[in-house]
């Protein structure tokens, strides 16, 4: 079965992330993952037992593809989560915002908290909601596949691998990332939020 790839939730251009950038981003790279994730799972579920009685530790056609699965659909989850995230007028609401408050002490500290964590992560930053703390966390992952925190759900995604901002912003990551929160759409956030924290 395969999966659908998402169309992009906001009509183009984010203030400065540009038209061409999105298009990049959303139509080659994450339309990318879905088609990965589709064909290692279909590889999956072709495995027969000679596969699974030549499965190794250090190397063996199970181990490439399941590596390899959980890159693919983190990659295409994350990426669906990032441009849900858009498209708003980056003005926090909703019970999402009380909670950062109390959370972080203020939203700007919130804001800080983020931004600091997406100038050190080399991929992703992620505000979830952990459910074993039952607590608003901010992870980061080098990786789509790590960093990640089993039972922690993601509300807020952040891309800050280089093809999110490189043609419009160069290397200047903070300028993106301030950008990012000019158009965040914090009544998706906050829906997330209240179908999770119960």
């Amino acid at each position: 079965m395969s999966t659908e790839i998402r169309k992009m939730p906001f009509p183009g251009a984010q203030g400065s992330i540009s038209d061409k950038t999105l298009e990049i981003h959303h139509d080659k790279l994450y339309a990318g993952y879905v088609k990965k994730k589709d064909e290692i799972q279909e590889k999956l579920a072709e495995f027969n037992s000679d596969g699974f009685g030549k499965a190794n530790q250090t190397y063996s056609d199970l181990r490439g593809l399941k590596d390899g699965e959980t890159f693919a659909v983190n990659g295409t989850y994350l990426h669906e989560w990032y441009f849900e995230n858009m498209g708003g007028d980056g003005n926090p609401q909703g019970e999402i915002a009380e909670v950062l408050n109390n959370s972080f002490g203020s939203f700007d500290k919130f804001v800080e908290n983020f931004t600091a964590c997406g100038m050190a992560a080399r991929g992703w930053v992620v505000l979830a909601w952990d459910t074993h703390d039952k607590a608003l966390r901010i992870y980061t992952g080098d990786a789509h596949n790590h960093g990640g925190v089993w039972g922690a759900i993601p509300l807020l995604v952040l891309d800050v691998y280089e093809h999110a901002y490189f043609i419009d912003f160069g290397s200047d990551r903070k300028a993106y990332i301030e950008e990012f929160f000019k158009h965040v759409n914090w009544e998706n956030v906050n829906q997330r939020f209240t179908s999770v924290k119960s």
